[in-house]
């Protein structure tokens, strides 16, 4: 089993806070060292309380999704003896009333391109084969009740 963390950090500094018009903005840690500054979304919370130059929860759901999808693409790739130059995926998730009236990420969808080189490529059906097996093979989507679709672009 691992176990993963991340340390969130906030301060009031000196805000009101009472009046509901405090900052959002704080700092994420990751246990591998990298630190991002965080905020609530725009879409939820509005300006300026929200820092939009900040990562919010919502991204990194998406990008969570998009990576562990990407990751495990790279792998079954090299396993079948594909080079993979580039990848390339424009994630997007939309927030919706789910079937309990909750506000709730009901769809993420991605959109990978990905450029192959040498003798050996895939045809568009072995990476159809390839992005249904990362999907089901990615932890996170594994997780998670959101539906997450993906949508592979054609690349070089």
């Amino acid at each position: 089993m691992a176990v993963y963390t991340a340390e969130i950090h906030w301060e009031r500094n000196d805000q009101d806070f009472l009046d509901n018009r405090y900052s959002r903005r704080h700092l994420i840690r990751f246990d591998g060292g990298a630190t991002l500054a965080g905020s609530s979304s725009p879409h939820v919370v509005p300006l300026p309380m929200s820092d939009p130059s900040a990562v919010d929860p919502e991204e990194t759901f998406v990008a969570s999704l998009s990576t562990c999808h990407m990751l495990w693409f790279l792998s079954i790739a090299r396993d079948r003896g594909f080079r993979v130059d580039r990848y390339s995926d424009t994630a997007e998730g939309k927030m919706a009333r789910n079937e309990q009236r909750r506000m709730a990420m009901t769809v993420v969808t991605l959109r990978p391109s990905v450029a192959f080189s040498g003798d050996h490529r895939p045809s568009n059906e072995q990476v159809d084969a390839m992005h249904h097996e990362a999907h089901e093979q990615c932890f996170i989507a594994n997780s998670v009740r959101t539906e997450v679709r993906c949508e592979p672009v054609a690349g070089d």
